[in-house]
């Protein structure tokens, strides 16, 4: 089956819409790390360590408070609780459907974990219920077993988890399988080894702030990494808290201030809420690029996404001052 085509962001769009949202100005603004997060990912064949270096970073990045951990690898996370001694919960994961993962993240976000740690995104992909099983059930009930067709319905479900991932209100650290890939040239009658790859959409691993690779001696190197602290590095068994997460916090901060998105949330709750201020919400909301921010829905208790509430929210409101 062919890979999944480089995401285009654009999500599925809500069902309300005004122009006054989706039409907003085009307005540069100073640049600024403000509210930026660590989003690292770990990929690598079985054996290779990506648990336990991904539970030590989260621990780092957690700083002592306990940390959120997605579980897809029949909890393999908790077998390291007593080597890793800090404190996490588990959410094990049965079944890997897109809006599967973008439900666990709002809860997540809901019980306010600073690190969410999810082990591992592979399952999403080609698990029970993921992307690739998505393809197939659309293509067979809406374009009579087109697969091709497919991957359009199937993509925009990947688009908007990997949106809800990024826009998490805290630090995401992602693990992956990984296999060695192999091609076959012209003129070579032995396939050639092209290193390994993530079993994931082609190209995730640019959706991450820092992306790292691990081998089965437990060596570990950066592939991407915004960090300057982790360009061309390479580390051997590394202690993710020390080596790792300190690095990538002390240089997110530098220069920086802490954005809390509860206050954009109780801002649109608020009882004393209007179309005007929701709207001017929406914008600053939008400027942040937090827009997908995973959050249960204050109401009904669904999960939804910080942008969409307050849209919801706006709309509704406007209609019943018209009324």
């Amino acid at each position: 089956m062919s890979q999944l085509p480089p995401p285009v962001r654009t999500g599925r769009a809500p069902q309300q819409q005004t122009d006054e949202y989706d039409d907003g100005p085009f307005t540069f603004r100073p640049a600024t790390k403000d509210g930026h997060k660590a989003r690292l990912s770990i990929q690598g064949p079985s054996g290779s360590g990506k648990t336990y270096t991904g539970l030590q970073i989260s621990d780092g990045l957690a700083e002592g408070r306990r940390f959120a951990v997605i579980d897809t690898e029949r909890g393999a996370a908790s077998l390291y609780l007593d080597d890793i001694k800090a404190p996490f919960d588990t959410l094990p994961m049965h079944t890997y459907h897109p809006d599967n993962l973008v439900k666990a993240l709002a809860v997540a976000a809901h019980a306010g974990y600073p690190v969410v740690m999810v082990d591992s995104l592979t399952h999403f992909w080609k698990g029970a219920e993921g992307t690739l099983d998505q393809v197939e059930k659309f293509a067979k009930a809406k374009f009579g077993g087109n697969t091709f067709a497919g991957w359009k319905p199937a993509g925009e479900l990947q688009n908007d988890m990997i949106e809800a991932l990024m826009a998490y209100p805290g630090h995401v650290v992602a693990t992956m399988r990984a296999s060695e890939k192999w091609t076959l040239e012209r003129g070579k009658k032995d396939p050639v080894s092209k290193g390994i790859q993530a079993e994931q959409r082609k190209g995730i691993e640019f959706e991450f702030g820092v992306a790292a690779e691990m081998d089965n001696e437990n060596n570990l190197w950066f592939i991407k990494s915004r960090c300057p602290a982790f360009r061309d590095a390479r580390m051997k068994r590394p202690h993710g808290g020390r080596d790792i997460a300190k690095p990538y916090l002390d240089w997110l901060r530098a220069g920086a201030k802490e954005i809390d998105t509860s206050a954009w949330i109780d801002a649109a709750s608020a009882a004393d809420a209007t179309p005007a201020s929701l709207l001017a919400l929406y914008r600053e909301v939008e400027a942040a690029s937090a827009l997908a921010t995973p959050l249960m829905h204050p109401e009904s208790g669904q999960p939804t996404s910080l942008g969409d509430y307050i849209r919801m929210r706006g709309t509704a409101l406007k209609a019943a001052a018209q009324q």
